[in-house]
């Protein structure tokens, strides 16, 4: 299903009102957000309405989508960092309730299995919320990425090196990203794309319109019979 809203602000408003109403009749809900511009909103009404009262995360687990390999929570612009401050400490999260990839760790692939155990551990996700990348890349499941993986991590396409480089002050070397997989996203109870902006118009047609395929992984979302994209009006125009 494909809702679309006049501007970011009531798209935001959208997508927190959604998660709200699933944690309320969920308390332990398993929650996934991913890092960037689009969920920034997201995290400014859930912030103001945990602080209102109006919701209570204490008995929420969470997962983060993605991490750059080679960045941790310290580093400026990792997305452990971007949702730890927008997000999970101005709403209070206990840090137990947190599961991120250390994506400085020697061993990645023990890093893939701790994650798919945590989700397994305390899902199936009830909400996987996820951005879309400039070349249609979920998480970061780049291009040609099986549909069928678990966590996993592998080399970033150059367009996400490239755009990558928004989140850093300086110049940073990016090579590999380790994500959950799109394996995860089908079995999510409810997975929620969102996209704003006029630039992601013609990404989100060519996901939503497309052929499907693991050229552009976002095509997925033509898959899932229970999945919602929420755009505004200029990531919707082309469609």
């Amino acid at each position: 299903m494909i809702k679309t809203y006049p501007d970011f602000d009531a798209m935001s408003r959208a997508a927190a009102d959604l998660i709200i109403g699933q944690v309320n009749s969920k308390p332990n809900s398993l929650l996934c957000f991913p890092s960037g511009e689009s969920p920034a909103g997201v995290f400014k009404y859930l912030v103001a309405d945990a602080k209102a009262g109006k919701v209570n995360f204490d008995e929420c687990y969470f997962v983060g989508l993605d991490e750059w390999v080679g960045l941790g929570k310290e580093d400026d612009g990792s997305c452990t960092r971007f949702l730890r401050e927008h997000f999970f400490e101005p709403a209070g999260i206990a840090a137990s309730k947190i599961h991120f990839f250390d994506a400085k760790a020697a061993d990645l692939d023990n890093e893939c299995d701790k994650m798919n155990t945590f989700i397994m551990q305390h899902g199936p996700l009830d909400i996987m919320m996820v951005g879309i990348g400039m070349n249609g890349h979920i998480g970061l499941n780049e291009p040609e990425t099986d549909f069928n993986l678990y966590a996993h991590y592998a080399p970033l396409a150059e367009t996400t090196i490239t755009v990558g480089q928004k989140y850093f002050t300086i110049p940073t070397i990016l090579s590999k990203g380790i994500t959950l997989g799109l394996k995860h996203l089908q079995e999510a109870k409810l997975p929620l794309l969102i996209a704003a902006g006029a630039k992601k118009a013609g990404i989100i047609s060519q996901s939503l319109k497309g052929p499907i395929g693991t050229q552009v992984p976002a095509t997925i979302f033509q898959t899932l019979p229970h999945g919602l994209v929420l755009l505004d009006e200029g990531a919707a125009s082309e469609l």
